[in-house]
């Protein structure tokens, strides 16, 4: 805790000391970030895969480097645009006698950040785009799930970056209480639900604003018109990166009764295509440890005590139970009901239930019973639908026709609401997340005051103002 002050106070003074924070400070920042993951590419690799027992190294190329460098790269180009003063309208008459208002967006300070373990380069490197956009400093608190890539992280750093500009400490869930509990500018946490909220309550006792990356039960609903062969191919290539274990995956699908049997068939059939075997097959990502392989064996258990048929997909009839990996096939929950745990809590992991729904007002019944998703999904080609589906749920976000692709969009917020989170960043979005928004008004030279009626002693003209603004 101490140490960890010390690195917060430190960063404080010198981001002080440095105001204003010249826009080529900035972009000098987000160049050396980027150039921390880019010289280093090869090693985060070895890392992730070291910390997941297998991850694929294309895998990793796309979600953890390429997808760190180009919100940087998005954050250089569009900076001196987001960090214009913006003019604001000034009401009527004060415009007219040279009054003017404006919003200034200032850095915030010292903006700490508690990673997850699932994308542990990527969910680091694109909300520090943002952050060093807005000319904040951070810390970064890595995930003791994933120590390897952390250490990298602590043994990278100070070659691009001084302490007093971004740091990271590592260590487990005491470590991880005692950094939200610290008095940050602002403080941004991706990772469980049920972890957010002991995250929201250590951050109150300082009144740090925080934004919350959280997840949920995310659906997918295959709809009139829908393509099926090719929707459950888009929703299979989702629901396997990275095992699953993504906080936007498909978490279950809503289909019709009529289209069940196809859509079970095209799952199966693109995730046979797509991994044809399993156990050494470089491309698949292994589940990130024991524990969590055990509880979704446990919670698949449960599902077929209480009448779900689980179809497994191994194409090449591997035994997995035998061999010494963590790599787990897609597992089809069929006749999934609310009392299974799968249709309870977020699973993270190759496991997809499959309910049934009679039309788009019953799917969107089912929807919105549920804790709000960070994601929603439709295929489908009735625009009708598709807008009562959109108009009749809140989401954090969506995709249409395919899944999980609306994050990699840098123009677009990205963010939950309610259970799934609180507050957006990604591009602009990200930008105004990590600075203050400063409200300037300059008076003009004429005794406003008193051509109001504010000026004591009232009398007529103060009738009159107050009159013509209640109408």
């Amino acid at each position: 805790m101490t140490e960890m002050m010390a690195i917060l106070a430190a960063q404080r003074a010198a981001s002080m000391a440095a105001m204003p924070e010249p826009l080529s400070v900035r972009k000098d920042r987000l160049k050396r970030a980027a150039a921390m993951i880019r010289d280093s590419a090869t090693r985060f690799c070895d890392a992730l895969s070291e910390d997941f027992g297998h991850r694929s190294r294309e895998q990793s190329m796309i979600t953890d480097i390429a997808g760190s460098i180009a919100p940087i790269t998005h954050a250089i180009k569009h900076l001196d645009r987001w960090a214009k003063p913006e003019r604001r309208a000034v009401q009527f008459p004060l415009g007219l006698l040279g009054a003017k208002a404006w919003v200034e967006y200032q850095p915030k300070g010292v903006v700490g950040v508690i990673a997850p373990w699932n994308f542990p380069v990527n969910l680091i490197m694109a909300p520090l785009a943002g952050i060093f956009a807005a000319g904040n400093r951070a810390i970064v608190k890595t995930s003791e799930y994933t120590p390897v890539t952390g250490a990298l992280f602590e043994d990278l750093v100070w070659r691009y970056f001084a302490s007093d500009e971004l740091a990271f400490v590592r260590g487990g869930p005491e470590v991880g209480k005692a950094f939200a509990s610290l008095p940050f500018d602002h403080l941004l946490f991706t990772g469980a639900t049920g972890i957010g909220r002991h995250i929201l309550h250590a951050a109150a006792d300082n009144l740090v604003p925080v934004t919350l990356e959280l997840g949920g039960k995310s659906p997918v609903v295959i709809g009139e018109g829908a393509d099926i062969a090719r929707a459950t191919e888009r929703v299979a290539l989702g629901k396997m990166l990275n095992a699953g274990q993504i906080c936007l995956a498909p978490d279950y699908m809503l289909v019709r009764d009529a289209d069940e049997a196809a859509v079970v068939a095209g799952l199966t059939a693109a995730a046979s295509a797509m991994y044809p075997t399993l156990l050494d097959n470089a491309d698949y990502t292994s589940l990130v440890s024991d524990r969590h392989m055990a509880r979704l064996n446990d919670w698949l258990d449960d599902a077929r005590a209480k009448g779900a048929r689980v179809e497994i997909v191994n194409p090449a009839g591997e035994d997995l139970s035998c061999a010494n990996t963590r790599k787990m096939p897609l597992h089809i929950v069929r006749d999934a009901t609310d009392d299974m745990i799968v249709m309870q809590e977020e699973i993270f992991g190759p496991v997809l239930p499959i309910r049934r729904y009679d039309d788009i007002d019953d799917a969107i019944g089912q929807i919105n019973r549920r804790d709000r998703p960070l994601a929603l999904y439709h295929f489908g080609s009735d625009a009708d639908e598709r807008r009562r589906l959109l108009d009749r749920t809140v989401s954090g976000g969506v995709s249409l026709d395919d899944v999980i692709l609306h994050v990699s969009m840098e123009d677009l917020p990205f963010g939950g609401i309610g259970p799934s989170g609180m507050g957006a960043y990604h591009g602009a979005d990200g930008f105004r997340t990590f600075s203050h928004a400063r409200a300037v008004f300059r008076q003009g030279r004429f005794d406003v005051a008193k051509l109001a009626g504010l000026k004591p002693p009232y009398g007529a003209t103060a009738r009159k103002a107050a009159g013509r603004l209640i109408g």
